[in-house]
């Protein structure tokens, strides 16, 4: 592996100190973290309640090492978490042309950073590729060591700024195109996961979700991203101590132990491998909606009695 420098690192914190500690300490047993700049978005408390998780959060981002350098940008006020991510990416990539992103809650494992560093060498000059992602769902079946899928993710991603400037935040526009061009089914993985519902929920108001847009934004421009075929990225966010989480480990991957192999990745997507996440989809669907039918029996019968 030829590294010429490593990207950027842009980690995006809020109140939850142990989440991100748990995050920084894996990221620093990266082998590339000592040549890596971190920079942290901390964005201001909503509200009063949160002003001590948010302090200890910032005492802690305060005192980091590791890395070979550590700059942070506080937030006086809150911009939640799609405006600081979309401000905090275009100012990073306007200033040095390529990024890894982290949230608060995404454990890495110890050759995250030369996976991400090494496919935004690989496939900096190739138009087709919008992005690389860290995480891939535990699915049951067997995947190539990494492959291209159509769109983009949110769970530990990297990109260049010729990538990030297909992003289109006009949900609106997003969500007309892709019904206008009859392209629906397929942007919600023919219909196991409700991707343009969570754009339909975006234009009422009941999310703000920047990564809906991202995904659209790659998928209708024709784009793909890079996965591996061994999980880099473990979510602890899903303990419900987040504002966008919910309490559910489906999504749970065991990190890979070994680095990922990108010599023969071929920049196709591939029908079985999309089959393969259409098939996950409909499983942990079908374990969402029964635990939610669970829950409102339980909550009936507590109520009746």
């Amino acid at each position: 592996m030829n590294i010429k420098s490593s990207a950027p690192i842009a980690l995006f914190v809020y109140n939850r100190p142990d989440h991100t500690k748990r995050t920084v300490e894996a990221l620093k047993k990266n082998n590339l973290a000592c040549e890596s700049d971190l920079i942290i978005y901390s964005d201001g408390p909503k509200l009063e309640k949160n002003f001590d998780d948010v302090n200890k959060v910032r005492k802690y981002i305060r005192e980091i090492d590791g890395f070979r350098t550590v700059s942070i940008i506080q937030r006086e006020s809150n911009l939640g978490l799609a405006q600081s991510i979309i401000d905090g990416v275009t100012k990073i990539l306007a200033k040095y042309g390529c990024i890894i992103v982290l949230e608060d809650d995404l454990i890495t494992a110890p050759y995250f950073l030369s996976y991400m560093n090494e496919a935004l060498e690989k496939f900096a000059a190739d138009d087709r590729v919008i992005s690389i992602h860290g995480y891939v769902y535990p699915v049951k079946e067997t995947i190539p060591e990494a492959f291209f899928l159509p769109g983009a993710d949110c769970w530990g991603w990297a990109t260049w700024k010729r990538g990030w400037d297909y992003f289109n935040p006009d949900g609106e526009y997003l969500l007309d195109e892709l019904r206008r061009r009859k392209l629906t089914k397929r942007f919600d993985y023919n219909g196991s996961f409700p991707y343009t519902k969570m754009l339909k929920d975006l234009l009422i108001g009941k999310n703000n979700s920047w990564a809906i847009r991202w995904y659209a934004s790659a998928f209708l421009a024709g784009k793909l991203t890079l996965y591996p075929g061994r999980s880099l990225v473990h979510n602890i966010g899903n303990d419900n101590s987040g504002t966008h989480c919910v309490d559910d480990h489906i999504y749970d991957a065991a990190l890979s132990s070994t680095p990922i192999n990108l010599e023969h990745v071929s920049v196709t997507s591939s029908p079985e491998d999309r089959a393969v996440f259409e098939a996950f989809f409909l499983q942990t669907q079908g374990r969402l909606i029964n635990k939610l039918w669970r829950r409102i029996k339980h909550v009936f019968t507590t109520v009746t009695i």
